[in-house]
């Protein structure tokens, strides 16, 4: 019996395997006789439905030099009882873990310095970035206790400048013996539309006062849970609307007193930040504002006194800061350097008696009249006034006054390269504490510097 050939196997088998197999129509190129189709490209493609599991060691996500580390190093050597005394969470009794306070402030800090001031957009960076990952260590925080973080701690802030400072005065690299203060206005987070006169603001108190009326009694008679909640929210937003109202009201007559007589009516207070203040501004405009106030150590640039003033203008704000200091560090300064817009003559009498005994480098005013030497004392000077004139007249005088601006000058320009434009918080006591965080993270960059320095060979 003839057995079939292994062709006619080949070709049976492939009729069951592929029964629908058609020959391309397509034409097929001339390649020396043969027809054959281009290779595919062989790719690796995004897979983005599969699960990964990896092993993933935290502290190896960032390089032993990265500024975080350092940010948390000095973080511990700070003294922060004070963060860790209101935790009501303690062992042996119930109740939530609260979350390690040097986290908020190792978060804030490298934030500060990386020009982060919204709380959420910190709160995605702690999602999505390596560094604020590493600083979390896992423990998971959101935008709101961020944000708390920030603003409610400003007297533990300025103690920790205190500290700071005092411990690079013990090591002798600050000593006080000449400060630069300049003031730096800042946009307030307040619209000009939201400035009112006395009888708008009256009104306003009325038509506020009547809402919360009205929403308490909604509250009350609501049996819903759900809007319960939202009449509660909107009752809280009510009464946070009419203690700013009231609040514009009781600030209404310090900016009628001054103004002049006439304008006295024209006075207008802000119903959203009624402690923020229409000030002339760097490029020449009016906007409502905040006058930082920031004390420098000329020989190390490391911020030693902070104050935010409602007042636009910087005159009267030096012997304050000068009290400040004694407070802080119980030292006066030695020699204060200051430009033309604190010059008050008052102050200047003040800071020479002899429980200060502060000199005071300040510029001359021009006179009015040509041909009047500036440097010459005029009648009625004291004799504090007379030595501060002939004082600034000399060579030596005006070479030191040069450093007022390498000093305050640059620690403004650092402070506006990190975002200190507009604060993103109203009040004056919560933009006391975004200027303290500043200070903090400039003096933090300031101590890496100075240390490097020290450890340098000659």
């Amino acid at each position: 019996m003839r057995q079939p050939s292994r062709d006619s196997n080949f070709e049976s088998d492939a009729e069951g395997l592929f029964p629908d197999f058609t020959e391309d129509p397509r034409p097929r190129p001339e390649t020396g006789g043969l027809a054959s189709a281009p290779p595919a490209p062989r790719l690796r493609q995004a897979v983005r439905e599969q699960v990964l599991l990896r092993p993933v060691h935290l502290d190896g996500l960032v390089s032993q030099d990265h500024q975080v580390r350092a940010i948390w190093a000095y973080v511990e050597e700070l003294d922060l009882t004070a963060l860790y005394e209101p935790i009501k969470a303690v062992d042996g009794h119930s109740g939530r873990a609260a979350t390690d306070p040097k986290i908020f402030l190792a978060l804030w800090l490298h934030a500060t310095l990386q020009g982060v001031g919204s709380a959420r957009a910190l709160e995605r960076l702690c999602d999505e970035h390596v560094a604020y990952q590493w600083l979390c260590g896992g423990v998971g925080v959101n935008h709101h206790t961020l944000a708390d973080f920030r603003v409610q701690h400003d007297d533990v802030l300025s103690e920790l400048l205190s500290q700071g400072v005092a411990v690079l005065m013990a090591q002798g690299v600050v000593t006080l013996e000449r400060v630069a203060q300049d003031g730096v206005r800042v946009r307030a987070s307040a619209g000009a539309a939201s400035f009112r006169r006395g009888p708008t603001l009256r009104r306003c108190l009325k038509e506020a006062a009547q809402q919360v009326r009205t929403l308490r009694k909604e509250l009350e008679e609501d049996p819903g849970a759900t809007q319960r909640r939202q009449q509660a929210a909107r009752q809280r937003a009510g009464t946070e609307r009419l203690q700013r109202v009231r609040a514009a009201l009781r600030r209404l007559p310090e900016l009628a007193a001054k103004k002049k007589p006439k304008d006295k009516q024209a006075a207008r207070v802000s119903t959203t930040d009624p402690e923020a203040t229409v000030m002339k501004m760097a490029d020449g405009g009016f906007r409502p504002a905040y006058n930082v106030q920031l004390a420098t150590d000329t020989a190390t640039q490391v911020i030693v006194g902070v104050d935010v003033s409602t007042s636009g203008s910087d005159q009267g704000q030096m012997a304050p800061m000068v009290d400040q200091l004694v407070t802080r560090y119980d030292t006066v300064p030695r020699e204060m350097l200051v430009d033309g817009g604190f010059t008050k003559k008052e102050d200047i009498e003040r800071l020479a008696q002899a429980d200060r005994t502060c000199v005071v480098f300040a510029p001359v005013a021009m006179p009015r009249v040509e041909g009047i030497d500036q440097f010459l004392p005029k009648p009625g000077d004291s004799e504090v006034i007379a030595a501060w004139r002939r004082r600034m007249a000399t060579d030596g005088a005006k070479v030191i006054y040069k450093q007022r601006a390498a000093t305050a000058e640059c620690v403004n320009a650092l402070a506006r390269n990190r975002g200190l434009h507009q604060f993103p918080v109203r009040g004056q006591r919560k933009v006391r504490a975004i200027a303290l965080l500043f200070a903090l993270a400039h003096n933090f960059m300031r101590t890496v510097a100075l240390r490097t320095l020290a450890v340098q060979p000659a």
